[in-house]
């Protein structure tokens, strides 16, 4: 059984990180066992290196960096970081489960998660301080000691900025959903007719925002509107693929 390695949140086997969601989905979806392990952020170096995986990026000073999601294959040996790396992988070792990078379709994942990182600048002063709440006090210590600290305010934008900030949020999102637009011929998936790498990427994100302010919050309230309803259709497409084990 496949060792999966979250973030832990202050309610009990609720699952917010967008990144390790990305594994979380490509798990369900391939239908491998796994289970979460949860482990805080202060851990993460710690626990990385215990069990083999590697660092995914350097710090300004080049020292490494450890980051999760990391999973550990105790039927190969095999620990790795990275949701891309491990969905690369998980359709190399297990061949008879369905596609996350189907054939003739990598360089165009990669490309798409390329950019899908650039795309929503506005997300990170909304998102990241409405995360802090969902924190333990271990990790929210370390978030505001670390780098990152500096990055997030302890409160969102407020008053007349935080509408500009909130409708360039939404503009954000509506040049990704013009992407998506270009494919609905195709089928329900940003592929065609099977979901892939791409769908759980994307929704990442999008149930991390509905995790951290909550299903009747005003915030997700507002994005299930925007776009035609398509940020909320987006996730119940991929429902089944939630479970957290």
């Amino acid at each position: 059984m496949i060792v999966l390695y979250d973030i832990p949140s202050t309610a009990p086997g609720v699952a917010w990180s967008p990144n390790v969601w990305k594994t979380r989905y490509s798990l369900n979806y391939k239908g491998i066992l796994y289970r979460t392990e949860w482990v805080e952020y202060p851990d993460i170096e710690a626990t990385c290196k215990r069990i083999g995986a590697p660092y995914t990026e350097k710090r300004e000073d080049g020292t490494p960096l450890y980051t999760l999601p990391a999973i550990h294959d105790p039927s190969t040996g095999v620990s790795l970081a990275d949701s891309v790396l491990i969905a690369e992988y998980l359709d190399a070792t297990y061949p008879d489960t369905p596609k996350l990078l189907p054939p003739g379709s990598r360089t165009i994942q990669h490309a798409f998660l390329a950019a899908y990182r650039l795309m929503l600048p506005a997300l990170w002063q909304f998102a990241l301080p409405g995360t802090l709440p969902i924190l333990n006090p271990p990790s929210e210590a370390y978030f505001r000691r670390t780098k990152f600290g500096p990055m997030i305010p302890n409160v969102a934008p407020t008053g007349d900025l935080r509408q500009e900030q909130w409708a360039k949020l939404k503009d954000d999102f509506g040049l990704l959903a013009g992407w998506l637009d270009k494919g609905e011929a195709d089928g329900p998936y940003i592929l065609g007719d099977s979901a892939s790498f791409l769908d759980f990427a994307v929704a990442g994100y999008i149930i991390w925002l509905r995790i951290i302010w909550g299903e009747g919050s005003m915030e997700w309230s507002d994005i299930k509107r925007w776009h035609n309803g398509r940020w909320d259709a987006f996730l119940k497409r991929l429902e089944k693929y939630e479970t957290v084990v």
